[in-house]
C-alpha cells in the first residue's frame, strides 16, 4: 500500500513489557503491508487466511498464534493503511473495531511535536474515508504524508529478522514446514534453515520474494 500511518502504535506494543514477542511478526506485517497491492478484502483474505473483515473498512489480523490482535483501518482506493489498535485478546474485547476513531479539527502544517502528531493522526482518522474526487482528499493527502515523515523520524520501522519474516508468513498462509520444500528443496534443507543452520541462498530468496510473497527487504536484511 502507499501510505502507512501511526506507526507508533506499533512499536509502543512491542516495546511494552512481555510484548517483545510480537516485535519480528509486526515488522514482517509491516514490510509485506507496504509492498501489498491490496484493492479489496478479498485480496487481503487471499494472503492473511485467518484475517478477519470487519466493518467500517477495518481488517484484524492474527500476530503470535492469535496471541495478540493487529486492528487496521483500510482505504483500497487511495492506497492508505491507518493502524489503529494492537493489544491482547483481553483488549481486543474490550473495544469496538468498528467505532475507534477521535474527532478533530487542525492547521495543516509541519509537525515538530507529539501533541501535533497526535493531532494529526485524529484528524487523518476523520477523513480517512474520503475518495480522490472529494474536496477533503488534498488535506488528507498532505497531512498522511507529514505523517510519515515525522514518523520516519521518531518511529521508523526496521525489517526484520528474515527467518521471523519466513515464519510469519507460513503462519499467515498456514503452511506447514513440509510444505516449504519447494523453496528450500529438502525438509532436512527447511529444518536447518528455519533453525538458523543454514543461511538463505540468493536463489531462494528469489523464490520466496517471488512466489511466496515476502518483500526481499524483509529477506535481505
Amino acid at each position: 500500500m502507499k501510505n502507512i500511518v501511526s506507526l507508533r502504535t506499533l512499536k509502543e506494543h512491542w516495546e511494552k513489557p512481555g510484548r517483545n514477542d510480537s516485535e519480528q511478526q509486526l515488522k514482517a506485517w509491516y514490510q509485506e503491508a507496504k509492498m501489498a497491492n491490496w484493492k479489496n478484502p478479498n485480496d487481503i483474505k487471499s494472503q492473511y487466511k485467518n484475517a478477519s473483515i470487519v466493518g467500517s473498512n477495518r481488517v484484524v489480523f492474527n500476530i503470535c498464534g492469535n496471541k495478540y490482535r493487529l486492528v487496521v483501518k483500510v482505504n483500497y482506493l487511495t492506497e492508505w493503511i491507518y493502524v489503529r489498535f494492537v493489544g491482547t485478546h483481553n483488549e481486543y474485547d474490550k473495544i469496538d473495531v468498528t467505532t475507534i476513531l477521535k474527532k478533530n479539527i487542525m492547521d495543516v502544517k509541519l509537525i515538530k511535536t507529539e501533541d501535533e502528531y497526535n493531532e494529526a493522526l485524529s484528524r487523518i482518522d476523520e477523513l480517512f474515508d474520503v475518495t480522490p474526487e472529494s474536496k477533503e482528499f488534498d488535506e488528507a493527502e498532505l497531512l498522511i504524508a507529514l505523517v510519515e515523515l515525522y514518523e520516519q523520524q521518531h518511529y521508523k520501522i526496521e525489517s526484520p529478522d528474515p527467518i521471523e519474516a519466513i515464519k510469519f508468513r507460513m503462519e499467515q498462509m498456514e503452511v506447514k514446514r513440509t510444505d516449504m520444500t519447494k523453496y528450500f528443496g529438502t525438509r532436512g534443507r527447511v529444518s536447518e534453515i528455519l533453525n538458523r543452520k543454514r543461511e538463505l541462498t540468493l536463489v531462494m530468496i528469489k523464490k520466496l520474494h517471488k512466489d511466496f510473497g515476502i518483500p526481499a527487504e524483509s529477506l535481505l536484511a
